[in-house]
């Protein structure tokens, strides 16, 4: 099993590689290019006069932490040299789960390309193969159409639905909730990165 990190991933021009402190001005313009596409599926705060959202850099470098400490992985993805998007391993059990869950955004100028597909696919092949992760989750709203076509795409099976799970856009929203175990790896996946 390998711990290592940082971590690259890489399927023809699509790079997967950590995070960065030096990736504000890119991941900025993109997410201020992206704030109204964004905006319905992005957390938000219920209580936003308690707490004040953290700065890129605060939440960078807590991502860090956190993958130092084997407990999440912060992708960014890099698409013919730009900067495109973030996959976010997080929540990783060790233990008696082995489990971790899975989140993602990407600029809407190069959604529907298959790109977040394949990023999806790299990092789970890379938990399952690579850190004997037992159990991958991924929560989605039932509305987000293109995202849960995503995971089904791969193979990710509906496990069922959390009631008011994530605060998202000013509001409690439900959200279907995929799986895939790595018992059960699913040849889409591995057709995605042409492993088979």
């Amino acid at each position: 099993m390998t711990t290592a990190w940082p971590v690259r991933l890489r399927h023809e021009d699509l790079i997967l590689r950590p995070l960065r402190l030096r990736d504000y001005r890119a991941w900025r313009l993109v997410r201020s290019r992206n704030q109204d596409w964004l905006r319905r599926w992005e957390a938000t705060s219920p209580y936003p006069e308690l707490e004040q959202a953290p700065s890129f850099s605060q939440s960078t470098r807590s991502q860090l932490r956190g993958a130092k400490a084997g407990q999440g992985l912060p992708f960014v993805l890099i698409y013919q040299g730009e900067f495109v998007g973030q996959i976010n391993v997080s929540s990783i059990s060790q233990g008696s789960l082995w489990s971790c869950h899975i989140g993602y955004w990407i600029d809407e100028r190069v959604a529907n390309r298959g790109l977040m597909t394949t990023a999806v696919a790299l990092v789970s092949h890379y938990l399952f193969t690579e850190r004997s992760i037992h159990r991958i989750e991924i929560a989605i709203r039932p509305e987000n159409a293109p995202s849960n076509r995503l995971v089904q795409k791969l193979g990710f099976q509906l496990e069922g639905i959390r009631k008011s799970f994530i605060h998202i856009d000013g509001a409690w929203r439900d959200h279907n909730v995929y799986v895939m175990f790595q018992d059960e790896i699913s040849d889409a996946l591995l057709r995605q990165i042409n492993l088979i």
